[in-house]
């Protein structure tokens, strides 16, 4: 098909949004949009309209139309399929199918649109994929807004222990009748210019140029768990290069893991295993994408437990991709499973969350998700639909809670009628949520049953999957902390998260 343009216009003929796909003049679209309600048949209902040039291909969207402008060489049928996804596309973006609502979204609605089309050629995607283009972040960029807030909050600090320092220059300088060398120095040095500002004008100066950031753990590190670099940089912290590897942003919205709290009743030594999923499969139950990536963290309260080894098991059977952070060691740790430091003698910082050991597991097509998602829609009476969803819990040893299943309902006046289900559900706005508090290998299946009037069956894609769970998928664990020295067992504590970034069903 040639497709010329796709509009959201009202049914005087009034375009709203309104995209051009090929190379033609404004006043020749403008004429074409003017004719089409010109070409309309009171009494009739119409799926397209053709001219001896042109042909329009349209769907109502309550008071709106949304049309398509195509050639009349054009497959009709494919014509009406690329019609039906642009439709499904505007209520997407459009919470009310007014003419205000679709003016706010003209932007959203623009991107989705060249998403679909081409150069005049429709482009192989589905609505999920259309939705997951137009919201694309780029993970490069929260990497690197997280390194840049990290810099920024060390050299805010380096700031204030400068000014600190200047401070008590001036009070020894004072005791002792002698002018401060700071004061005639920092002018050169420091970039504030006068040599005869006070230390507290100083500070005050500082202050104002320090950017406004979260309050941070104060608590004091002995230098030596400090100075884990290399010799050339030993003013360079462990946490520091932590940061600028990129390891300390699998927060993003935190900037830094060691922000997080500590969780409650943690011991000196906790440790975290944080797992995120992100899972796309089809509706015949096959795995399009899956990617699986972990973290594990330390946080170290008492000094005294400073320099440790945390001894892992994997018992998983599956390819997992392991990586250590650059200041372990790792002949240690794939010969015995230990993460201990390259130098045993400096101790891990003290009162930070600190990765020391990542995985990843890309899973073939033929593995199974850890929860198996079902939607059988299929046509009723009176046009509308019979829907039938199921999950199974696939893997026995995790335990999900709070988990809920998104389902997709159709535009406009329907009526959803629940048979049969376990847990809860509730309807929001275009979309069915099914709830279920906890699922495990004693409960491991559920099943819920509905009609919706009018639907189809692709009204109900894709579907969302969300949960949290305190077992992780991977088969990590940690059996033992010891002591560097002697290997005596030091008490720990441990957590465990795993939830999905983005788990559908398309």
């Amino acid at each position: 098909m040639v497709l010329i343009a796709a509009t959201v216009c009202t049914k005087s003929g009034k375009a709203l949004v309104s995209r051009q796909f090929v190379e033609m003049t404004k006043a020749r679209i403008e004429g074409l949009l003017a004719a089409f309600p010109k070409l309309m048949t009171g009494g009739r209902q119409h799926t397209f309209v053709e001219t001896e040039s042109v042909r329009y291909v349209y769907q109502p969207l309550d008071k709106l139309y949304m049309l398509l402008i195509t050639t009349k060489a054009s497959n009709i049928l494919e014509d009406l399929e690329t019609l039906r996804l642009f439709s499904r596309v505007v209520p997407e973006y459009c919470s009310q199918l007014t003419e205000a609502e679709v003016l706010n979204q003209a932007f959203n609605l623009l991107f989705a649109f060249d998403e679909i089309v081409a150069l005049g050629y429709r482009e192989s995607v589905n609505l999920a994929q259309v939705r997951s283009f137009v919201e694309m972040d780029s993970h490069e960029e929260k990497i690197y807004q997280a390194v840049r807030q990290t810099q920024e909050r060390e050299a805010a600090n380096r700031m204030r222990e400068r000014a600190k320092e200047l401070q008590r220059e001036r009070l020894e300088a004072a005791k002792r009748g002698q002018p401060p060398r700071s004061q005639m120095s920092f002018g050169s040095s420091g970039g504030f210019g006068s040599s005869s500002m006070s230390s507290s004008q100083v500070a005050e100066a500082v202050a104002e140029k320090i950017p406004t950031t979260p309050a941070r753990d104060t608590r004091p590190a002995t230098r030596s768990a400090m100075k884990l670099g290399s010799r050339g940089t030993d003013t360079e912290s462990f946490v520091s290069r932590l940061r600028s590897e990129g390891d300390a942003v699998a927060q993003p919205a935190a900037a830094a893991s060691a922000e997080r709290p500590p969780a409650a009743n943690t011991k000196d030594v906790h440790l975290r295993f944080e797992e995120r999923l992100n899972l796309t499969a089809g509706r015949d139950g096959d795995i399009q994408s899956f990617e699986l990536s972990g973290l594990l963290t330390l946080r170290i309260t008492n000094e005294q437990f400073g320099r440790i080894h945390v001894h892992v098991d994997n018992k998983d059977p599956r390819p997992l991709q392991l990586q250590t952070h650059p200041n372990v060691d790792k002949e240690q740790f794939r010969s015995s499973g230990v993460i201990g430091l390259k130098q045993p003698q400096r101790p891990f910082p003290l009162n930070s969350d600190v990765g020391v050991l990542k995985w990843r597991l890309a899973a073939a097509t033929d593995d199974k998700p850890p929860l198996s998602v079902n939607c059988w829609p299929s046509e009723g009476a009176n046009g509308g639909c019979d829907v039938n969803i199921e999950y199974e819990l696939e893997h026995d040893h995790l335990a999900l809670t709070d988990l809920h299943i998104n389902i997709p309902l159709p535009a406009g006046n329907i009526q959803v009628v629940v048979h049969q289900w376990e847990g809860s559900y509730t309807q929001k706005g275009r979309s069915l949520v099914w709830s279920i508090p906890l699922v495990n290998h004693q409960q491991k299946t559920g099943s819920l049953e509905f009609t919706v009037t009018p639907a189809i069956p692709n009204d109900f894609f894709p579907l969302n999957v969300t949960w949290s769970s305190e077992t992780s998928l991977a088969l990590l664990t940690a059996t033992k902390v010891t002591q560097a020295e002697d290997g005596s067992p030091v008490d720990f504590s441990h957590e465990v998260s795993f939830h999905p970034d983005k788990y559908e069903i398309v």
